[in-house]
């Protein structure tokens, strides 16, 4: 069936899917926030990104045919992963021994905005998962959280990450 649609059909359908992944999360996440609190679902929420991390590396890295992690690799594969595609506008900036991946606007962010709901601290939570990320295609990388709620932010950006190499 899938064979018989155009391509255009078939990335609606893929985007789409990435769509409701983001919207399980969040529901799941509400969920937990409404019986045990926010830390609670923080924290759960936090663990689980961190081995989504791990997997989501591992498996793009295979997938995507990727030996050695350079920054330029590092962000193709980061590009590639559920949270990156789910990410409405995005920078991306690469140097010899640094990638910089910006978030200037957020769908989660502002779909809580919409609903009537506070923005999200979501740092704790996408920490752990660029630190497990990194660290599964080279543990010799450092992660660094530039800017991501609940840290003050300009208005035209959500969240900044730095990924520093090692000298070679």
């Amino acid at each position: 069936m899938l064979g018989r649609l155009s391509k255009e059909r078939l990335l609606e359908l893929f985007f789409l899917q990435i769509r409701n992944l983001w919207r399980v999360d969040g529901l799941y996440f509400l969920g937990i926030e409404e019986r045990f609190g926010a830390e609670a679902a923080t924290e759960i929420d936090a663990r689980c990104w961190e081995i989504m991390g791990k997997t989501e590396a591992r498996h793009l890295r295979t997938i995507l045919e990727i030996g050695e992690i350079d920054p330029e690799s590092l962000i193709h594969i980061l590009r590639n992963t559920s949270w990156a595609l789910d990410v409405l506008e995005k920078e991306i900036e690469i140097t010899e021994r640094k990638a910089v991946f910006r978030v200037t606007k957020c769908g989660t962010q502002l779909t809580r905005r919409r609903k009537g709901l506070e923005v999200f601290p979501c740092k704790k939570v996408r920490l752990g998962y660029m630190r497990s990320f990194a660290q599964e295609l080279n543990p010799k990388i450092e992660t660094r959280c530039k800017v991501c709620p609940p840290d003050e932010r300009p208005p035209d950006l959500w969240c900044e990450w730095e990924f520093m190499f090692p000298e070679r």
